[in-house]
């Protein structure tokens, strides 16, 4: 990997299982503001903070039926995408 690794990266290379991506997502989903997902790698990601900057806080507000599957699609592609913080 040349660069700064993104969640995809290290989820392809086995660094982070894919559950533990769907285990941020699912806190995120539940509980927007509980703060960055800490990866049993030692990496995080501040998935709210991702969320609000790309896709902006009224989106997280209005995300709650039927759009819910949608949005939390956006939110898998933008966390696969993500550079998280180092360990």
């Amino acid at each position: 990997m040349a660069g700064l690794p993104t969640i995809g990266d290290l989820r392809r290379v086995g660094i982070i299982a894919s559950q533990e991506v769907v285990a941020a997502i699912d806190l995120f989903m539940r509980d927007p503001a509980a703060g960055p997902f800490r990866f049993a790698s030692g990496h995080s990601l501040d998935i709210a903070a991702l969320v609000t900057l790309s896709l902006g806080p009224e989106r997280i507000r209005d995300r709650a039926g039927p759009h819910e599957k949608t949005f939390r699609t956006a939110v898998a592609a933008l966390v696969m995408a993500a550079h998280p913080y180092q360990p």
